[in-house]
């Protein structure tokens, strides 16, 4: 047996937007119905970076397949001509333990974070949303736009630019407005990019909540908040919100929750759910206009998995790719 491997650019090619969503929609639903197991993400730390690593096994929805994601963070790469971020996913056959492939993590990882994200803006969204806010404009934002495109018919996208001698988010626009032919506005005013919009998508490192006013009816994807001491959202609004988190045990430890709990600010009471338990029927998504909802995710491992796996699957028996006897 042989192990494939797959690039950035052959997943680009497979791994859309829509085949994206259809792929975590397949892993939320597993998550919910208690058919994966994911234990928790572990860490190293360097004197420079870091290294993640992500473990999963999915068994239903149509899917048996395991695997592990690694993935470094190590800001100063620029000086070794080197990417800050890299990492692969290695999918294995439950069965035999075999390594099926090796397939890089950047691009899986960017696109299932904004597949995910429309996952949730079709469960908890209004339906005839047709504006949304982004409180950071880097890749997250490009893919989280490019994915709720396919679930709720934007017409224009507003964007907070924090530094104004920046071009992040005229190119964020530019892009938006090419690609989709939407309207854009940016502002310096956060609270008028946070208010006023049907869907807010927040990708920022902060540590400090930068989203301090909402309008009713907004949904919120908070993404930022993905290690122990971030948070994007001022707790006051998760309260008021039907709040939703991708892993209770993981969004607790690192989550946008993670400093609100342990401040004792919100409790677990104030959690409506986990996503997965929407997907498979379990609880209801949004049920009126006026509602507040959220979304907090902090990125889970079966996303990664299956991804990697929709991606392997069309590729598989493909002979012009590949392949390395390791054993």
């Amino acid at each position: 047996m042989e192990t494939l491997i797959i690039t950035k650019n052959d997943i680009a090619e497979i791994l859309t937007p829509s085949a994206a969503i259809a792929a975590v929609q397949k892993a939320f639903k597993a998550h919910g119905m208690k058919q994966a197991y994911m234990p928790e993400k572990s860490y190293l730390r360097f004197k420079k970076g870091g290294l993640s690593a992500m473990p999963a096994y999915i068994h239903g929805q149509g899917l048996d397949i395991a695997g592990i994601k690694s993935a470094n963070r190590h800001p100063e790469n620029a000086k070794h001509n080197l990417p800050p971020v890299m990492g692969i996913i290695t999918l294995i056959d439950p069965k035999n333990g075999f390594p099926l492939a090796i397939l890089d993590c950047v691009h899986i990882t960017s696109i299932r974070t904004g597949a995910t994200g429309a996952l949730a803006a079709r469960l908890l969204s209004r339906k005839n949303a047709k504006v949304a806010g982004f409180v950071g404009c880097g890749t997250q934002a490009r893919t989280n736009l490019a994915c709720t495109m396919e679930v709720r018919k934007l017409n224009l996208v507003k964007v907070w630019q924090r530094n104004r001698k920046s071009d992040s988010a005229r190119n964020f626009c530019s892009w938006a407005e090419k690609t989709f032919n939407v309207g854009t506005v940016i502002s310096s005013d956060v609270d008028e990019v946070t208010t006023q919009v049907d869907i807010l998508v927040t990708t920022t490192p902060s540590r400090k909540p930068i989203v301090n006013e909402i309008s009713p009816g907004t949904h919120i994807n908070a993404f930022g908040a993905d290690a122990p001491g971030k948070q994007e959202i001022n707790p006051r609004i998760l309260k008021q919100a039907k709040l939703v988190v991708d892993d209770m045990t993981q969004a607790s430890y690192g989550g946008e929750i993670n400093v609100p709990l342990h401040r004792r600010q919100i409790f677990k009471k104030h959690i409506y759910g986990e996503l997965g338990e929407i997907v498979a029927g379990k609880k209801d998504g949004r049920i009126s206009d006026q509602e507040i909802t959220v979304f907090d995710s902090t990125g889970l491992a079966i996303q990664d998995i299956s991804c990697a796996y929709a991606v392997y699957a069309q590729l598989k028996e493909k002979e012009e790719f590949t392949r390395i006897n390791f054993f």
